[in-house]
């Protein structure tokens, strides 16, 4: 699926903040009248056709050959653990766009809905994954895209729902450590996906681990905390540090087998 750049509306988001402004006395009304002059600045609908450029076609004709490759590896792998792969929708957006999660912008970067069970992502954001992050290459790319599918994987198997239910139950400390269990588990996948990728279809380059390796790092907690407010809070951690996510990707690279990727039997990550 490809969308542009949706209308403005209020939605579910605008609901909560009128709300909330209500709840604490103030008048949601020039709210409600910011969004329909913006609105109306920005009448553009959002099954507008999106025209994209050489370098667009180009690396969404990349990402669609990850996402099919990852689904010959999992249709492979689940039924042997009793579950059948269904392959997610790739969504690719422009600006900003809406989910069954809600609505999100290019800056939040790839993400899953496990409620529409689509993937999301803005193509700007493999240039951030170069010029922000420091970590170039098309299998750095492929690593993001592997990731995302490793939280489809973990919805379809039921993972994803017991840990919500956990989180719900537990202190902010226990679900930041529920989020990051699971954020290595999907980069364990994405191993698990390298490994058959490379094994069974050889369709990986000299370096491309590295680059790998260089995305997972770059986009560990550590490294975003240390660029965004110069220190480090490692209980606040809701995806691993970078060393946590290099090391469970390359464990279900060197073993090729989801069951090697239960972080939550693990004690130490």
């Amino acid at each position: 699926m490809r969308v542009g750049r949706p209308a403005l509306g209020i939605g579910l988001g605008g609901l909560a903040i009128m709300i909330v402004l209500s709840l604490f006395g103030i008048n949601p009304l020039p709210f409600m009248a910011g969004l329909q002059q913006a609105q109306q600045q920005n009448p553009q609908p959002s099954d507008t056709p999106y025209q994209e450029g050489a370098e667009e076609a180009t690396l969404r004709e990349m990402t669609e050959v990850v996402l099919a490759d990852t689904e010959d590896t999992w249709s492979e792998l689940l039924p042997a653990d009793g579950f059948t792969y269904q392959a997610p929708t790739l969504v690719l957006f422009a600006d900003a766009v809406q989910s069954e999660c809600g609505g999100a912008s290019a800056s939040s970067g790839p993400f899953y809905c496990p409620l529409d069970q689509k993937v999301y992502l803005d193509l700007t954001f493999y240039s951030d994954l170069h010029q922000r992050f420091g970590a170039p290459g098309d299998f750095a790319q492929a690593y993001v895209i592997a990731h995302e599918v490793g939280h489809h994987v973990q919805n379809l198997v039921g993972t994803a729902r017991q840990v919500r239910e956990q989180q719900e139950q537990v202190g902010e400390a226990r679900a930041n450590d529920l989020s990051v269990r699971m954020e290595l588990q999907a980069d364990c996948f994405a191993g698990v996906w390298a490994n058959r990728a490379e094994r069974s279809r050889q369709l990986l380059s000299p370096g491309d681990i590295d680059e790998a390796l260089a995305a997972a790092s770059a986009i560990g907690d550590d490294r975003i905390q240390g660029q965004t407010q110069g220190y480090v809070v490692p209980d606040s951690f809701t995806h691993g540090s970078g060393e946590q996510r290099q090391r469970w990707f390359m464990r279900g690279y060197e073993a090729g087998r989801p069951d090697n990727c239960d972080t939550f039997a693990t004690a130490q990550l």
